[in-house]
């Protein structure tokens, strides 16, 4: 890599329970966990963590506090409106019931992790005010809106470059296995579990591409170019996500002792079930008491792995954990790719900790191809290989689709134009002929969606003061709509107007290599072209 000595790169893996942030150390060639002081903990032999809280003094002077210091000074545990845990939860979603208005500002998730966001940010430059270059992570099953949120921010970041990846294409690069180049790698952390099987392959050309990796942001200084002849490429053959985490264990075992010891759901409940969680990782039993010198309450929760084991069953976790792993192995059959041609199980996050998801793994694939040895930086370690030339091929996890007035079923349905699955760029268009739908119709209007899963739908909704994901069956895909709005929908101008009848226009659908949906619109009336190779939307 041809680099300015003075710059820096870094990345951050912005986690529902903690946030990791690495630095690639140019002296030493090789990466750095960074803890920053006020928001970083380190506990035993874990790497410096940043918990992912938010304590809001003033929303209208963007004032918060965060990470660490929201716990020092016990501000999660009690139920105070301007505390926000699992934040990352609710971004991008649309989220059911109350949201609280602070200071006459109704706030929404998507300020507070910008908040959150930009105050590391602050905190980086003020340790290295050189930091131009920077990675984030996300989950393989986000959606556009999670993702264009995160461009969003970047956009406002006093940072030269921002680049996305995958979290568990980053996690097979930061295990860097040279001897072993099939990787599976199950992240399981406070939000999300994700599987991705990555073939990290060496490639003897030299890579002339601008950017390597999703571009968020591209600065004018070129930070990243490689001048070796040799670079590695990681190849995502297979990828699964699913809405389910560490938080929602934390929620089966306050609603356990809640039937159990009549036990009160409150933030500080909360915060004794992820305890008694954390050391049943390492440990048979588990105990957490607590009093209170104010009400003379006193809790005692107890715990073993039997039982620990029993309310995960209860919950469908490893039907979950089933469910996913078959999805991956079914699309690697699809590419070649056999069970006994993975390599190593690379166990990523917080919640692939525990016993039980360790002893699953185990049941499905050799025990030496298990390896767990660094769960909580392995994700920001890897997404830094980016700016080390390593070239990223990939594939969209989301169909795409128009949406069109289903007469038989008298509701607005989708029309798939980009299938689940589709590697980019696209060598060939999906093409498309619309006629007009109303006589003199003057305008071609599309509305864009992203097709999540159609047997499973999630929704976010508060429980009281408790954020909770739902993952439900339903027949129809769950989409998210990315232009259904004033001045979006409005896709070309018809000369003469349409009428229905016949075919009017014929559109070439394509993905190119920066993940930009494109679109040539023909008027077959006109016989010229209305739109030209352009970029409709930003495919995650």
């Amino acid at each position: 890599m041809a680099a300015a000595d003075s710059s820096s790169i870094y990345a951050i893996d912005f986690g529902t329970s903690n946030t990791v942030i690495t630095r690639w150390n140019p002296a030493t060639q090789a990466t750095e966990t960074v803890s920053l002081p006020g928001l970083s903990v380190r506990v035993g032999d874990n790497p410096p963590l940043i918990p992912s809280l938010v304590y809001v003094e003033d929303a209208t002077q963007a004032k918060i506090l965060a990470g660490q210091t929201v716990r020092d000074r016990g501000l999660d545990l009690s139920s105070d409106p301007r505390f926000f845990r699992n934040l990352k939860r609710g971004i991008g979603t649309d989220i059911q019931g109350f949201l609280p208005t602070l200071d006459d500002t109704t706030l929404t998730f998507e300020q507070v992790g910008k908040w959150f966001l930009a105050h590391l940010i602050r905190g980086l430059k003020a340790q290295d005010p050189n930091m131009e270059a920077l990675t984030f992570t996300v989950p393989v099953d986000s959606f556009e809106a999670y993702r264009h949120w995160l461009g969003q921010v970047s956009q406002s970041l006093q940072v030269e470059q921002v680049r996305m990846l995958d979290e568990p294409t980053a996690a097979a690069l930061g295990y860097g296995l040279g001897d072993r180049d099939t990787l599976l790698v199950i992240d399981f952390g406070g939000g999300t579990l994700d599987l991705s099987l990555v073939q990290l392959t060496i490639s003897q050309s030299p890579s002339k591409a601008k950017p390597l990796g999703f571009i968020l942001k591209w600065g004018e200084k070129n930070l990243a170019e490689t001048s070796s002849q040799k670079r590695q490429i990681a190849q995502v053959i297979a990828k699964a996500g699913k809405n389910l985490g560490g938080a929602d264990i934390d929620h089966w075992l306050v609603d356990h002792f809640a039937e159990t010891q009549q036990l009160p759901n409150t933030p500080l409940t909360t915060r004794l079930a992820e305890r008694l969680k954390i050391e049943l990782s390492s440990r048979q039993s588990a105990t957490e008491a607590y009093f209170n010198d104010e009400t003379l309450e006193s809790y005692a929760l107890s715990l073993d792995q039997e039982q620990f084991n029993a309310i995960l069953s209860q919950q469908g976790f490893f039907d979950t954990l089933n469910e996913s792993l078959q999805q991956v192995l079914r699309q690697a059959r699809n590419q070649g790719f056999e069970t006994a041609d993975i390599d190593a199980v690379l166990l990523v996050g917080g919640t692939a900790q525990i016993p039980a998801v360790r002893d699953w793994v185990t049941q499905h694939f050799p025990p030496e191809k298990v390896q767990g040895d660094r769960p909580f930086e392995a994700i920001a370690q890897g997404a830094l290989q980016l700016s080390q030339g390593v070239e990223v091929k990939d594939f969209l996890y989301h169909s795409y689709g128009i949406r069109y007035w289903n007469r038989r079923e008298k509701r607005h349905d989708w029309h798939p134009i980009i299938p689940q699955g589709q590697p980019y760029p696209m060598e060939q268009p999906v093409e498309l002929m619309l006629g007009a739908s109303v006589n003199n119709q003057p305008h071609i209007e599309l509305v864009i969606g992203e097709l999540g899963i159609a047997e499973t739908r999630t929704e976010v909704f508060f429980d009281g003061d408790r954020l909770i994901t739902r993952t439900s069956s339903n027949d129809n895909a769950n989409v998210q709509p990315l232009n259904d709005r004033d001045g979006a929908r409005n896709l070309a101008t018809l000369n003469p107007p349409g009428s229905p009848g016949s075919d009017r226009i014929k559109l070439l659908f394509w993905v190119d290599g920066e993940r930009f949906l494109r679109v040539t619109v023909e008027d077959l009336l006109a016989n010229r072209n209305l739109i030209d190779n352009q970029a409709v939307v930003q495919l995650s």
